[in-house]
């Protein structure tokens, strides 16, 4: 057993998140506050692949447990936002892992953009923000330049990832496509209390 948790973590040498649990090498329950992982920065390629390798391991360490040991990954939040591709590479292994394992969301401080979606993903009935939270939900932005066709090209991308960005929050919250079109498409930023976040299904519960 320990072999096999030590051969996994050595062969994932780029991570900085530290999930190294006693209680796992002895076949015991992972302790509930090493099962949390904050994302207190912007959404971006290098801590979305921190983050994602913590949920992989904590899932994982779900699955060689007794059913009654297993326990939810917290996933804390306050963020600007960042990366719209990274997002939706965390959002889908956050889809994927909650099929087996709980995931608890907590929004801090604040939720934007990219944020919205992954703080709406964890599990129904166990998204949680904190009063004092702002959220913000705005169209996508492009920040590139170029010539003619080049710009043509990045609109097109926009809109696709502008559609992808809609189809997952109808999925997750209780926002039909119109009530989200028609945010997306003032083209300011579109900022909202907890209490109407819970109210739109973006969280359920305010603490």
């Amino acid at each position: 057993m320990i072999k096999k948790i030590l051969d996994k973590l050595t062969s994932q040498e780029e991570s900085k998140i530290v999930l190294i649990d006693p209680a796992a090498l002895t076949g015991g329950p992972p302790e509930p506050d090493l099962r949390i992982i904050g994302m207190f920065c912007d959404v971006h390629e290098e801590k979305v692949a921190e983050v994602i390798h913590a949920m992989l391991y904590l899932d994982e360490m779900n699955r060689i447990v007794k059913e009654e040991d297993k326990r939810p990954i917290e996933f804390y939040l306050s963020t600007y936002g960042g990366s719209a591709d990274d997002m939706f590479a965390l959002y889908d292994i956050m889809r994927s892992i909650r099929q087996k394992t709980e995931i608890h969301t907590l929004g801090l401080g604040k939720v934007m953009s990219a944020g919205v979606l992954l703080l709406a993903a964890g599990t129904k009935g166990h998204r949680r923000i904190a009063k004092n939270c702002r959220v913000m939900i705005h169209s996508v932005a492009a920040g590139n330049h170029g010539n003619l066709q080049d710009l043509t090209n990045e609109l097109e991308a926009i809109s696709d990832l502008q559609k992808m960005y809609t189809s997952c929050l109808v999925a997750e919250t209780d926002m039909n496509e119109g009530d989200i079109k028609d945010m997306l498409n003032r083209n300011v930023n579109v900022y909202l209390s907890a209490t109407e976040a819970v109210k739109l299904g973006i969280a359920d519960i305010i603490v």
